[in-house]
């Protein structure tokens, strides 16, 4: 089970640290780079809601994920004719559209497979987290060795391992769920504490648009190496995994609130330190042990949040909605602001962007998050 989750973010330890350098090498503008970097979130808009209704519908989730490891493969082999802005767009959006399909679709997968188990959950997606480790110091070495060009052909044993895991979940058996009771997927999305949940998100996602577009850019500009820029994104990702280990502790000690503030709080600090104190280490770092609480921590609580508030009848479509309105919509238009802030001003600013967002997100959870109407949640990790 952890296989694909090791293999599918060892994929986005490739990507998200060193393709903005790799398309700052092939010349394209900062805006040209927010608006590639953006396709990786925005076909999540859509993407995930099409493959998660016809998960929901058709009972072969496992099937899906199989076509859409192959077929985003087959796509991004498109990076190698070197079509130029407009080309690789259509690469980026045909490859990440189905690439896109895989996650939401194997979260219910999991989440099914472990059934009352579900506070285990944590220590089956911390190897997403050691795959993304892995890949990114891995590829970083390599980077100080042979030119940015290179990356593609280092992402190609990666397709291979999410390929092959796919083809290793055992088959479903196909059945098809009962159909759920008429409107009641508008009554939850309509429910306040879903609205302010998926607000929260979105505004959360926006304020990683710096984060991952112009990281590496902002770093590299501060004499940073790459095999450093690869060390540091890896930190973060050490600290997630520390999170998601002792998730199910928090979860019982704390109201859903609490964490999602704190942990709102501490990503509006992240952004503020890496905008002003980039050149000392030391500062970096620890802002770098704070992705446990912007990404980990959050990451942890909306899946069960969604599993508690959309139930069995639309687990998947909830999913999907919570990958498209808030990593696709909020990542994109957070992509493409930090590309204007950077065009206009610095990497700094985008990153200023980022903690205001922050701001907005800390308001809207203190008035409206409220805890989801399943008790399995208090036990999740």
């Amino acid at each position: 089970m952890s296989n694909l989750y090791f293999w599918f973010f060892a994929l986005l330890g490739g990507l998200l640290p060193y393709w903005s350098l790799y398309l700052e090498g092939q010349g394209f503008t900062y805006l040209q780079i927010a608006t590639l970097m953006a396709t990786i979130q925005l076909t999540k808009i859509v993407a995930p809601s099409v493959w998660g209704w016809l998960g929901d519908r058709s009972g072969q989730r496992v099937r899906l994920v199989r076509f859409g490891a192959i077929t985003g493969s087959l796509f991004f082999a498109g990076v190698f004719l070197e079509p130029g802005f407009y080309g690789l767009l259509l690469v980026m959006l045909a490859f990440t559209f189905f690439w896109n399909a895989i996650l939401p679709l194997y979260e219910v997968i999991t989440l099914r497979t472990l059934g009352k188990r579900k506070d285990k959950y944590g220590k089956v997606r911390l190897w997403g987290s050691v795959g993304f480790i892995v890949a990114v110091g891995l590829v970083g070495a390599i980077l100080e060795y042979v030119p940015i060009q290179s990356l593609p052909w280092l992402l190609l044993p990666v397709f291979a391992g999410i390929a092959i895991s796919a083809f290793l979940v055992p088959s479903e058996q196909g059945e098809r769920k009962p159909p759920a009771p008429k409107g009641s997927l508008k009554a939850i999305v309509t429910h306040p504490a879903v609205v302010a949940f998926f607000l929260m998100n979105f505004l959360l996602q926006v304020s990683h648009g710096a984060y991952y577009t112009f990281f590496s850019i902002h770093l590299e500009q501060h004499g940073y190496g790459k095999l450093s820029i690869g060390l540091l994104w890896s930190l973060g990702v050490i600290a997630e995994i520390g999170l998601f280990l002792v998730m199910h502790r928090l979860s019982r000690r704390f109201s859903v609130r609490q964490i999602a503030i704190g942990a709102l709080a501490l990503t509006t600090i992240r952004w503020v330190l890496i905008a002003e104190v980039t050149d000392v280490l030391a500062v970096l770092i620890f802002a770098q042990c704070l992705h446990a609480a912007s990404y980990g921590a959050l990451h942890a609580l909306s899946v069960q949040y969604i599993q508690g508030f959309f139930g069995k009848h639309h687990h998947g479509q909830g999913q999907a909605l919570y990958s498209g309105l808030t990593f696709g919509a909020g990542g994109a238009l957070g992509a493409w602001m930090s590309g204007f802030l950077v065009d206009g001003f610095s990497t700094s600013a985008a990153f200023w962007g980022g903690a205001i967002a922050m701001l907005a997100a800390i308001v809207i959870a203190w008035r409206g998050l409220r805890p989801p109407p399943a008790p399995a949640f208090q036990a999740a990790g």
